[in-house]
């Protein structure tokens, strides 16, 4: 079984970063998956007249690359989410390369708990997605 980083492995400043391009696909999957159909995501017409001018990808989707990186890096495997503050600053439009961001901010060896600083830029560095996170990463395998 591959485990993710116990609390004695981590240390304040750690970090890591995932990259992905939103593609007009991950909206329409992530639209099915979640039920999500506000118009401002999948008609174009009706976006047109919002404020953005065109479609967006949802919040939640572009939260889902913090959700990666914990899952998947840091501290990885085996990682529990306890919670996720989230302040959404500017759109995801179609096409954008969204780079999520984790960084160790605090670590509770007693409770092991981790909190984390999230956040998501996009190609022009324009931060779109600010936060914080709290999680619970795994058991140390130390006999």
């Amino acid at each position: 079984m591959i485990a993710g980083k116990s609390i004695d492995q981590l240390q304040v400043g750690n970090a890591a970063e995932f990259a992905k391009t939103v593609s007009e696909t991950d909206i329409y999957l992530y639209a099915g998956i979640t039920g999500d159909f506000n118009p401002a995501h999948v008609n174009e017409e009706y976006a047109k007249n919002t404020f953005f001018k065109t479609r967006i990808a949802h919040g939640m989707l572009t939260a889902g690359f913090i959700s990666a990186i914990i899952a998947n890096q840091l501290p990885g495997p085996g990682t529990i989410y306890l919670k996720q503050e989230l302040s959404f600053l500017a759109p995801v439009h179609i096409g954008d390369t969204i780079t999520a961001r984790v960084e160790i901010i605090e670590l509770n060896t007693e409770k092991n708990r981790v909190r984390l600083k999230t956040t998501c830029s996009n190609q022009d560095g324009v931060m779109v997605l600010d936060g914080f996170g709290l999680v619970s990463p795994p058991k140390s395998h130390k006999k």
